[in-house]
């Protein structure tokens, strides 16, 4: 099978691009080739999605699938339609559970209703645009999938994304946190919900998919479980003996200017109720059409050495410093 993958060089679109190789297939990745090097075992073509006639060095190559990962631009996704959608077979949208409109109601499922969607560029001028308008530019993306490719189309609607390569703090937070041990601030909101899927999960099933020529729409992630539960196992599985959970009020973290999700000064993975529903979307359909999630150990292993190989230590994009934590910690005593 000759695949190409729209990106190559990070993170999903890495592991998808490494996943079809490692099984044999012809895989092409196209991209600047700026952000790194491509899977052992694939080809890079340079191609710029920003660029006129960008995809000109792709010129006369048919694929049997086609992976497309973009994140934040309508345009990508309908220009790369019109040039290669009639020389493509199987094709992957990855798109978000963002597109729903709802995301305080738990176990939603793919029919639930989705933002409207959003066609134009985000100026680069207001990157503050971006997380609101990130959501309605995937659907706008999905609905231009499946109007050009229709019945060859399998679009994804992953959540939180984890494992190897992961650069967002929020997953891998946690691991690093329990490792260094002592006292450990969380969120006492032992009954929200959270979830997951393992990078080389999602990639395995994409790649599934173009094999089997699945198509429709299913939601990326693992199965929901309460936050509680999953930092509790967490600590276990990295520091069983060493590990004091200490949970903080959503109000007192709020007043101490601890932020929900990402972000400096934060507690990753902790939501406002009204934001329930991103983490426990309905997992059932996903999983009886082939998604396959490793066992938390498994996961939180990766994250923790992927963690380490960046350095614990360094400038996290999400969660407490140590002095924070620290201070926060003092004046609960």
């Amino acid at each position: 099978m000759r695949v190409l993958v729209l990106g190559g060089t990070v993170f999903l679109s890495k592991a998808v691009a490494a996943e079809a190789a490692r099984r044999g297939h012809e895989v092409v990745c196209a991209a600047r080739g700026e952000s790194g090097a491509v899977p052992e075992g694939t080809r890079l073509v340079r191609v710029d999605r920003n660029a006129p006639d960008a995809y000109a060095p792709l010129a006369g190559e048919r694929f049997d699938a086609v992976v497309d990962v973009a994140v934040m631009s309508y345009r990508w996704v309908s220009e790369a339609l019109d040039a290669l959608a009639d020389r493509a077979g199987h094709w992957t949208f990855v798109s978000s559970v963002s597109a729903y409109s709802d995301t305080s109601r738990p176990g939603l499922s793919v029919d639930a209703a989705l933002h409207e969607p959003y066609t134009e560029e985000v100026p680069e001028s207001r990157p503050e645009l971006a997380p609101e308008l990130y959501g309605r530019i995937k659907v706008a993306g999905e609905n231009a999938v499946r109007d050009r490719v229709g019945d060859r189309a399998f679009v994804v609607r992953p959540g939180l994304i984890t494992g190897p390569g992961d650069s967002y703090d929020r997953f891998g937070y946690w691991p690093a946190r329990m490792s260094r041990g002592g006292r450990v601030v969380v969120p006492d909101a032992p009954t929200q919900p959270t979830q997951y899927v393992d990078v080389r999960d999602l990639a395995d099933w994409i790649v599934d998919a173009a094999e089997g020529r699945l198509v429709g729409t299913f939601d990326g992630v693992g199965p929901a479980q309460p936050l509680g539960e999953f930092l509790r196992e967490v600590a276990d599985l990295v520091a069983p003996d060493d590990v004091e959970l200490v949970p903080v009020s959503p109000e007192a973290l709020t007043a101490a200017g601890v932020g929900p999700w990402s972000g400096p000064k934060s507690l990753p993975l902790w939501l406002p109720p009204a934001l329930h529903g991103l983490t426990a979307h309905d997992a059932t359909p996903s999983l009886a059409a082939g998604l396959r999630p490793r066992p938390l150990a498994d996961a939180v292993a990766a994250a923790l050495a992927h963690e380490r190989a960046l350095g614990l230590d360094r400038p996290r994009t999400a969660g407490l410093t140590v002095a924070e934590e620290n201070e926060l910690l003092s004046a609960l005593d």
